[in-house]
Parts: structure tokens; C-alpha cells; sequence
């Protein structure tokens, strides 16, 4: 047989993007990878999230009833502690893509929120819910003791350490079993992010309703133990996928490379730039960044050409050809501009992430102080996520099985919006949903009978502002991981899933921020402000009509953005491939 023909056959059976089986070969289309592996991590996935907010929906609760903390200070932990979580999505990526690789980072970080949740389950058993089945809505518990909220601010630090630095590399890990090169795996890999997001919501569709009534009732460390089991399982079928997933080689200190491009370019300020064909870039795989696909040259942020460029110095000695610290390579240069573009989109999406904050927050707390009960049925404000949840489930299904198909035909593209189109649909979307909640809030007040009464208002009434949190989250959160994900060079892709994480670390923080700027303006001695303790004497209202404001001068700044925005074009040999990423 001709060799030839032989070497065809090998080429058509193995991945073309470069991923490898866990042994380091070629990744075998047929053995590895696809959906065989990726339904593991989705249930995987769905698992540790089931456990986070079989922890997190009830929280503030919790804070709140058996730590005895205020309204306001309870928001406050909350808004640090999540936002804590998702600022180690970072130190998570960064180990990632630079050393470990995904399918470690991903092991090691459930290792440490496994134990996390045990600690947290250990510590509420033995030392703070006391006496036992306290915390209920008129169960008061005893003062807690110092070690037990040792305990507990060191478990549930445990739990966002390890939770922050699994969630950006489990995103990429899935997607990387789809092999973007062969057109019947690149749609799958798209599909995968919408499965991904509602693997999440799946996930935290029992800790929002069962998980939560029991904890509303005082059962809490039953609550946290079944968390614990949850993520026990997860790490058990992410271990079992072992031998069949895709891996891709980690690519050493991404900072490293950016700082190099800066200090080549700035030695080199006064050097005029070529044209792009003129600019260094080695033949081959480049040794200094091993398993990362080359990028073509854009026109954008020309300074940093600079350090591509070639000098009389670098022609005169062959050892400043070969320093990267005086000349970088295109594809170098280009990571660090693709670095550099995303984060303008990237500090758009951080004030919708402080309205997305505040449904695990003030959402709750407004519940709080509802009517609860339908008729002899009581509803724990925690549990209206339900209908976040629901939202985002109906709404993933509508957007792929009716906006899609319809949208494509319109636009011409096949995925029916693009990804920036579609975050700009959320961002309006969240914007309604403040509006409702103030609405929802102005009625609320009108039916307060007592200042130390809940409201006869039904908790009911906040199910339009879920709903509309929840298909906000459906553009704006899938778009965000497909668009950080594709837009991310293959240096720092775990990197592009980190800043969907950060984002909502930070809004969290900016949470936080306003939060005590609008308490100490407009509280005072005789004022008690628009988020006081007692809800009754404030003005919620007025807060969540300022983040729709807020969320409306964000939306003008993203628009601008968004059309500035120039997608990453990656070099495959004689396919020059464009990630499109356009308003």
C-alpha cells in the first residue's frame, strides 16, 4: 500500500487541533473524547454546582439566623464570599494554562472543595447550630463560639477556593473534547456551552427547592452533608472519565510572554513598523510556546508590532534574534492584543453582574419580608430562585429550538445572533428585571401594615423578576463563555473562561461598594435609609431603580465596544480561520 495513502488514513483518525490522549499521543477521534466524555463533565458539573448552592442559595440565612448578623452585614459576606469565589477562578486558570494543564487543576480543586464542604458539615453539626434543628424561621440559636466561626469562615473559604479554581478549567476542559477543526464537532462544541450553563441550573434546581425548604426549617447540617455528597460523586465520574478525555499541553507562564512584548516593544519605541508580512514569526511550531496554533497578524494596537519588528540590532546578532525579551513573534505579539481587546467587553459585563448579584442577596431579603405562606404552605424566600432556575432552562431550550433557527435565517449566520449580540440582549434584559424589582418593591411598601410586620404583598410577585434574571443569564452568561472561550488564543483559554468568573467576582465587590455608598448617604440620625435592617422603613425601591440606571449608561459604553471589537484570526496552515466576534 502506498505510504502515502497509509499517512492519510493515520491523519483522517486523529484530531487536527492539537489535542492529545492522556498519554500524550495524538487524540484518537473514535476512543477519545466528544460527547462520551463531555456528558461526564456536564454531570459532573451539574453535581458540584447541586453542592455550591446547596451552600450558597441559603447563606445569607444562615448568616443571618444562626450567626446573628444584620441585613446589611449579612448582604456584605455574602456579596465577599461569592465574589471571593469567583476572584480564585483566576489563580485556577492561571495554573492551568501554564502549568498543570486542565484535567489536573480540575482534580485537585474538587479535592480541596470536597474537604471544604466536610469541614463546613462537621463544624455546623458539632459547634454552631445549637441547639439542634435551630435556625428556623422562630428556632433562635445559641450565640456562636469562636471556633465554630473559625470553622465556618475557614470551610466556606475552603469551598470558594476550591469551587473558583475548578469552575474556568471545567468549562474548558469540556469544550475541549470537540475538535473546532472538524465541522460536525465544532457545532457540538458550540451546543456544549449551552448544555454547560443548563448543567448549572440543573444542578442547583434541587439545592433551590429541596435542599433549601429543609435548611428554611432548621435542618442545616443535613443540607450541608448532602452538599458534601454531591461533590464526593462529582470527583468520583470525573475520575472515571480518566482514560478517554482530550487533553491539550500547558504553555507555560502566559505573563511571562505578555511582559516580554511589552519590554521588546518599549526598547524598540522609536522603530518603524513594516507591514505585517515583514514582522518575525519562526517557521513551524515555536519551541518557546509549545502546543499553541499560530495567529495572524491584525492592525490593531500597532504599537505592540514594535516588538515583531526587526532592527539592524537584531540582523547584526544572531543572539537578539533568538531573545525574546528584544524580539517577540506575531502570534506572541497577537496573544497579548487579543488579551487587550477583550477586556473593555469584559469591564462592560461587571455591572451586570451586580444586578445579577442581587438575587442571592437583597432578592432574598425582600422575600424575606413577603408574605410567605400560600395558604398553610409556607415558601422560604431563599427557594423563588426556582423560578431563575426554570427561566433559564425554558429559555435555553426556546433560544436553540426557535430563536436559532429563525435568527439564522435573518442574519445568515448559523448560530442566529453572535455572541456579543447576544450579551447585549442580556444586558437589557437585566435591566428590565431592576426595573420590576423596584416596581415590585414600590408595592411591597404600600402593603405594610406594621414597620415590624411582613408585607401582606405575596413573595409571588417576585416571580417576574427571576424569570427575567434567568433569561438574562441565557444571553449573557452562554455568550460570555463562547465568547471568552473563542476569543481567548490557545495560551489562555482557561484565562478567557476565568474572566466570566471575575466579572462576577467584581460585580460582586461593586455590590458591596455601592451597597455601604447609598447606606451612609442616606442614612443618618433621623433617616433610616434606602437598605436599612428593617426593610420597612427604607427604600429598596430607589436602589434598584439606581442599577437600572446604572445598567443603562453600561449598556451605551458596551454598544461603543462591541463595534470597535476585531475577532482573532488563527493560522491553520492553508485554512486561515477567523473567529467571528462582531456586533
Amino acid at each position: 500500500m502506498d505510504p502515502a495513502t497509509v499517512d492519510s488514513k493515520w491523519v483522517s483518525r486523529i484530531t487536527e487541533d492539537g489535542s492529545m490522549d492522556r498519554r500524550g499521543n495524538p487524540a484518537i477521534k473514535a476512543t477519545t473524547g466528544k460527547w462520551r466524555s463531555a456528558i461526564l463533565l456536564l454531570a459532573n458539573y451539574g453535581l458540584v454546582t447541586c453542592a455550591f448552592f446547596g451552600v450558597g442559595v441559603n447563606l445569607v440565612v444562615f448568616l443571618r439566623r444562626v450567626l446573628h448578623q444584620d441585613n446589611a452585614e449579612a448582604a456584605n459576606n455574602i456579596s465577599k464570599w461569592t465574589g471571593t469565589v469567583y476572584i480564585f477562578s483566576l489563580i485556577g486558570a492561571f495554573l492551568s494554562d501554564s502549568y498543570w494543564g486542565r484535567y489536573i487543576t480540575c482534580a485537585i480543586f474538587q479535592i480541596i472543595y470536597v474537604t471544604g464542604l466536610v469541614t463546613l458539615s462537621l463544624a455546623s453539626w458539632f459547634l454552631l447550630v445549637k441547639p439542634s434543628g435551630c435556625g428556623a424561621v422562630k428556632a433562635r440559636c445559641d450565640e456562636p463560639s469562636a471556633p465554630g466561626i473559625a470553622l465556618f469562615y475557614l470551610s466556606t473559604y475552603m469551598i470558594a477556593f476550591g469551587n473558583g479554581g475548578y469552575q474556568p478549567s471545567i468549562a474548558t476542559f469540556g469544550s475541549d473534547q470537540f475538535d473546532e477543526t472538524d465541522p460536525k464537532e465544532a457545532r457540538s462544541k458550540v451546543a456544549f456551552f449551552s448544555y454547560f450553563y443548563l448543567a448549572l441550573n440543573v444542578g442547583s434546581l434541587f439545592s433551590n427547592t429541596v435542599l433549601v425548604y429543609y435548611e428554611d426549617s432548621g435542618r442545616w447540617v443535613m443540607g450541608f452533608w448532602v452538599s458534601a455528597a454531591a461533590a464526593g460523586l462529582a470527583l468520583v465520574l470525573f475520575l472515571l472519565g480518566t482514560p478517554n478525555y482530550r487533553h491539550f499541553k500547558s504553555t507555560g507562564n502566559p505573563l511571562t510572554r505578555i511582559a516580554q512584548v511589552f519590554v521588546a516593544a518599549f526598547r524598540k519605541w522609536h522603530a518603524e513598523v513594516p507591514r505585517g508580512e515583514l514582522l518575525h514569526e519562526v517557521e513551524g511550531e515555536d519551541p518557546k510556546i509549545s502546543g499553541m496554533r499560530k495567529i495572524l497578524h491584525s492592525d490593531g494596537l500597532r504599537f505592540l508590532d514594535k516588538a515583531a519588528t526587526i532592527t539592524e540590532e537584531e540582523y547584526g546578532e544572531l543572539e537578539n534574534m533568538k531573545n525574546p525579551w528584544r524580539l517577540c513573534t506575531v502570534t506572541q505579539v497577537e496573544e497579548v492584543k487579543c488579551v487587550l481587546k477583550m477586556l473593555p467587553i469584559w469591564l462592560c459585563t461587571i455591572v451586570y453582574s451586580v444586578v445579577f448579584t442581587q438575587m442571592a442577596s437583597l432578592f432574598v431579603e425582600q422575600g424575606a419580608t413577603m408574605n410567605t405562606n400560600i395558604g398553610s404552605f409556607h415558601i422560604p424566600a431563599a427557594s423563588m430562585s426556582l423560578f431563575d432556575i426554570l427561566s433559564v432552562l425554558a429559555f435555553i431550550a426556546i433560544y436553540r429550538r426557535v430563536l436559532v433557527p429563525v435568527m439564522s435565517r435573518l442574519s445568515g449566520n448559523p448560530q442566529g445572533l453572535t455572541e456579543l449580540q447576544r450579551m447585549g440582549v442580556g444586558l437589557v434584559i437585566g435591566m428590565a428585571a431592576m426595573v420590576v424589582a423596584g416596581v415590585v418593591e414600590v408595592e411591597r411598601l404600600k402593603r405594610v401594615a406594621a414597620p415590624d410586620q411582613p408585607s401582606s404583598l405575596s413573595v409571588l410577585w417576585q416571580v417576574p423578576q427571576y424569570a427575567l434574571i434567568g433569561a438574562s443569564e441565557v444571553f449573557m452568561y452562554v455568550g460570555q463563555l463562547e465568547f471568552f472561550n473563542g476569543q481567548a488564543p490557545d495560551g489562555v483559554k482557561s484565562f478567557g473562561s476565568a474572566l466570566c468568573m471575575a466579572s462576577i467576582s467584581l460585580g460582586n465587590y461593586v455590590s458591596i461598594m455601592l451597597v455601604s455608598v447609598v447606606t451612609s448617604l442616606t442614612a443618618g440620625e433621623k433617616r433610616p435609609g434606602w437598605i436599612p435592617g428593617n426593610l420597612n422603613s427604607g427604600h429598596l425601591d430607589r436602589f434598584y431603580f439606581l442599577l437600572a440606571a446604572l445598567s443603562l449608561v453600561d449598556l451605551a459604553v458596551y454598544i461603543a465596544c462591541a463595534v470597535w471589537y476585531k475577532g482573532i484570526k488563527l493560522d491553520r496552515g492553508d485554512e486561515k480561520a477567523k473567529a467571528p466576534a462582531h456586533v
